[in-house]
């Protein structure tokens, strides 16, 4: 009888710990987007295809939930409904559905965007990190990481290295790198991705394409009159760099 019990038990005991929810909180990033960009292609349209949220930050024992889509930041209040459940209050009588399930966070189809999913960044998250930056910095890494050469352009010959914190090393006149990743830069480019290179206070936007070995890197031409928002097109070529290793 006392095996019985005993299996009886432990049984009773595995099972309440099945139904007890999972904690959801820290950064959870939008690796599906990260691996379709890496993969070749337009860097918007992978964003696009699965995202458009990025990052989420949920702190349930303040009740909050965050995300970053890569231009904006929303803020709504952490609502549990079930084991492994939660719904996000917005303004407007707003909300988003997560869920926990395999290790994935995951954010409900709706009206407005479809199901996404979100990962625990392989590289934890400093306290103080600003929303959004774990994804940025991921995408990086994986999307622009590894040893470029120059093979045209100004530098030919030089390595680059483009950091995961936005530095970039080797590149003549540049010292800090960001992609666009959404709101009026994306607007801008129209069907073209764009990077910023940054020298000191100066800084532009140039246009780009890459492959998994090759990135060129174009002018940016404003075809928008100067009381227009800028409407820019691939002009001529300035680099061409070639990765050596991930």
């Amino acid at each position: 009888m006392r095996p019985l019990l005993a299996v009886l038990l432990s049984a009773s005991l595995l099972s309440g710990c099945a139904d007890q929810p999972v904690d959801p909180s820290g950064t959870w990033i939008n690796q599906a987007a990260i691996d379709a960009a890496i993969e070749g292609g337009k860097l918007r349209e992978a964003l696009l295809a699965y995202g458009p949220n990025l990052e989420w930050r949920i702190q349930p024992q303040r009740q909050l939930a965050t995300y970053s889509n890569g231009f904006e930041h929303g803020e709504g209040q952490l609502r549990d409904e079930d084991a492994n459940r939660w719904r996000v209050d917005f303004y407007a009588d707003y909300h988003e559905s997560l869920s926990l399930s395999d290790g994935e966070l995951l954010q409900a189809a709706s009206e407005t965007w479809p199901e996404q999913r979100f990962s625990p960044p392989t590289t934890s998250a400093a306290v103080d990190m600003p929303l959004g930056r774990s994804f940025e910095q991921a995408l990086y890494r994986a999307y622009l990481g590894g040893h470029w050469t120059i093979r045209q352009g100004l530098g030919t010959g030089a390595l680059v290295l483009f950091q995961p914190d936005g530095r970039v090393e080797g590149l003549p006149g540049a010292e800090r790198y960001a992609l666009c990743l959404a709101g009026d830069c994306a607007a801008m480019n129209g069907e073209f991705d764009s990077i910023w290179l940054q020298l000191g206070e100066q800084g532009q936007a140039w246009l780009f394409e890459r492959d998994d070995r090759q990135l060129s890197i174009f002018e940016a031409i404003n075809r928008a009159q100067s009381d227009e928002m800028p409407d820019y097109h691939k002009g001529e070529l300035r680099w061409r760099l070639e990765r050596m290793t991930r």
